[in-house]
């Protein structure tokens, strides 16, 4: 299975204002960059908790018919989703990888900030695509937590768009380091 990362942070490095607001971020995704491309490459997509309640606060479902993991140990009311197949698992990342695996998932999204480096630090994400808007925020959510050890990328390329945006994709090495 192939495990990515499509994310959006300010040039400083954020995902998201330290109480989770993404204003900075442009309206409706800014201009074409990739994103729907990506997500019709996606079986489903693997998200937590407070990323799950980000979205339900949208005006419509963003992820379409995309089966939608949201990972919590605590009980969560799904039945706020419209229009969208979503189900609540818990466990580590390997864990929740292999039971995507074996329900014939072949490439995941994998989205929110906590849930992205835990799943890095498990050394489950094979690719990393990042767009960087123009603005510095100051402070935030990071995108990176801490790593107990180096994770070596190789890049893959980068591309720069006419609002601004630069989208890098890199490969996690194998291993890691």
């Amino acid at each position: 299975m192939t495990v990515s990362v499509f994310i959006g942070t300010s040039v400083d490095g954020f995902i998201a204002r330290p109480d989770g607001d993404l204003d900075f971020l442009p309206a409706d995704g800014g201009e074409p960059h990739g994103y729907v491309e990506f997500m019709a490459s996606v079986d489903a997509l693997v998200i937590g908790r407070k990323t799950f309640e980000t979205v339900l606060a949208y005006e419509s479902w963003p992820y379409g018919d995309k089966r939608v993991v949201v990972l919590s140990s605590r009980p969560l009311d799904l039945s706020a989703v419209r229009g969208g197949i979503v189900e609540q698992m818990a466990g580590s990342p390997a864990e929740i990888v292999s039971k995507l695996e074996a329900r014939g998932v072949h490439h995941l999204y994998v989205d929110g900030g906590i849930t992205i480096q835990r799943f890095l630090r498990a050394g489950l994400v094979q690719r990393l695509i990042i767009t960087r808007v123009p603005v510095l925020i100051g402070d935030g959510i990071p995108l990176f937590g801490s790593l107990s050890r180096d994770l070596r990328l190789h890049h893959v390329g980068t591309h720069s768009y006419p609002s601004g945006l630069v989208k890098s994709e890199y490969e996690v090495a194998l291993g890691g380091a």
